[in-house]
């Protein structure tokens, strides 16, 4: 195999220090002679990152060169083209220029401002393609290079970015990868899951228009369907997660516009039936929007089942590092397109470093998600025989409410586990601090293990009597599985309940 350039430019590589060149440049009676012998025997390449530094001598005008040289590789091992363009050149002012510092591209930047502002990227840049993982592209505008170009966008002859607000071409990679997991036509990406359903709710319900969810949900997202969206005039029924007989007399009663649930639901893995839910909508001209995060695209395809759109918190399972916040919307392009015409305006834009490292998270999703299944399906199985613990709440174990519907429209159960304490709050509380591994956090779907108890995480601002309204009891524990080895994690539930 023939040696590469690399390998031929670099065989005898040898880094000149400065007191080297300083020697050099003494012993010629000026700077340009000193360069014209040195260059003679080696030759100064540029070299991406550029390795040459160039240092003004103030006392004289001139310039010092401290370089990497080499000898010059041989006649029949021509350099390519981009290692021999802009030959050393001398400046006007008298000074050596190296590679290129003055360009004829960039002959318009007279000023070292003006150049370390525009130079080589005013005139347009490359984009890399062949580097394996996406590149972040940090920017917040775009330009063009002719007004043309402008109203070609303009008129959707042409795609462009304009602005960072409507997209990036590192959003554009993540949500492109969300969709084919999914099975969509179109991924909408935003600041975090809450914000992803907001924008949601905004865009498809209009004023004076009516939904309905489920009991047992996230809050936060109760919180707004209760409290914001009757500002707009827009109603809500609540029903049961498996009352499909509440759901059909919710769409003859009212003009249901939208039924938005989570399956499985937080925090008691209630689940609901998908592909007989949006049938009854559907009948009834409404939309179904399911929200997937405890699921995940790997154990859940709520569009295959049915609903027309699928929502995720990609903080939890989806970027899975507990490391950055995202949310998203999955669904056809008619819908999603409404909803991004929205996001626009609203803003809750994900950065293009908060969609890079989602795109790092979901590499191994599908690893992490097998691996929280299967120690989750085995947590379940061991907390149901032990003595201190009085219900397993999990969607694997037979003795979930909606366990054969679960193995019917999921391929995993999550790695979300909740359960009762044998015991009052102070108990539960005991139990919760006695565990060396899970941290006491919210979320959950990250490497680490986290553990909280609902009624203090997520209530304690409520009464009592408020939080049972909820069904929110003092004993309940949330325990998110992370990607420790099981051994680990049942060891340390088992000596934590031993102590109390």
């Amino acid at each position: 195999m023939a040696a590469s350039v690399c390998d031929k430019l670099f065989t005898s590589f040898e880094c000149r220090s400065s007191s080297r060149i300083e020697s050099l440049r003494h012993s010629h009676s000026n700077t340009t002679a000193s360069f014209h012998h040195l260059s003679s025997s080696y030759s100064v390449s540029r070299f991406p990152p550029k390795l040459q530094q160039r240092q003004q001598v103030s006392t004289t005008g001139k310039s010092r060169i401290v370089a990497m040289v080499w000898p010059k590789p041989a006649s029949s091992a021509p350099l390519p083209p981009s290692l021999l363009d802009d030959e050393t050149e001398t400046g006007t002012n008298g000074a050596v220029e190296v590679n290129g510092s003055v360009s004829s591209r960039y002959s318009f930047l007279k000023c070292d401002g003006s150049k370390a502002v525009h130079a080589a990227e005013r005139l347009g840049r490359g984009i890399v393609t062949d580097a394996i993982t996406t590149p972040v592209v940090n920017t917040s505008v775009y330009f063009y290079k002719k007004s043309s170009d402008l109203i070609d966008w303009k008129e959707k002859r042409k795609f462009s970015f304009e602005y960072g607000r409507y997209g990036s071409p590192t959003t554009a990679v993540l949500e492109q990868k969300m969709s084919a997991l999914e099975g969509a036509e179109s991924t909408l990406f935003l600041a975090s899951g809450m914000c992803t359903s907001v924008v949601m709710f905004m865009a498809l319900v209009p004023a004076g228009g009516h939904i309905v969810t489920t009991t047992d949900c996230y809050r936060r997202t109760r919180v707004f369907i209760e409290n914001l969206l009757p500002k707009m005039g827009i109603t809500a029924t609540v029903i049961d997660p498996a009352d499909v007989g509440a759901l059909e007399a919710a769409l003859e009663n009212n003009k249901v516009s939208l039924f938005f649930a989570e399956t499985p639901t937080n925090p008691y893995l209630r689940c609901v039936d998908i592909k007989r839910v949006s049938e009854l909508c559907h009948k009834n001209g409404a939309l179904v929007c399911i929200d997937s995060t405890f699921a995940t695209p790997i154990n859940q395809k709520a569009l295959a089942l049915g609903a027309d759109l699928v929502v995720h918190s990609a903080t939890k399972y989806i970027a899975g590092h507990n490391d950055v916040l995202a949310g998203c919307v999955s669904g056809s392009e008619k819908l999603i397109s409404q909803i991004r015409s929205l996001h626009f305006i609203l803003g809750g834009t994900l950065s293009p470093s908060a969609a890079y490292m989602v795109i790092r998270g979901m590499k191994t999703l599908h690893l992490r998600v097998q691996h929280q299944n299967s120690t989750a399906m085995r947590l379940a199985k061991f907390l149901q025989t032990h003595p201190k613990v009085t219900q397993v709440h999990y969607p694997g174990l037979p003795s979930h409410p909606e366990h054969e519907l679960a193995k019917e429209q999921m391929t995993g159960f999550g790695g979300v586990v909740c359960f009762d304490i044998d015991g009052d709050l102070n108990k539960t509380i005991k139990f919760v601090d006695s565990l060396k591994i899970p941290y006491i956090a919210p979320s959950f779907g990250g490497c680490e293990s986290v553990v909280n108890q609902p009624a203090i995480m997520s209530y304690w601002d409520l009464p009592r009597p408020e939080r049972l309204k909820y069904k929110i009891y003092d004993n309940l524990v949330r325990f998110c599985v992370g990607v420790e080895d099981y051994e680990d994690l049942r060891d340390d539930i088992l000596q934590a309940l031993e102590a109390i």
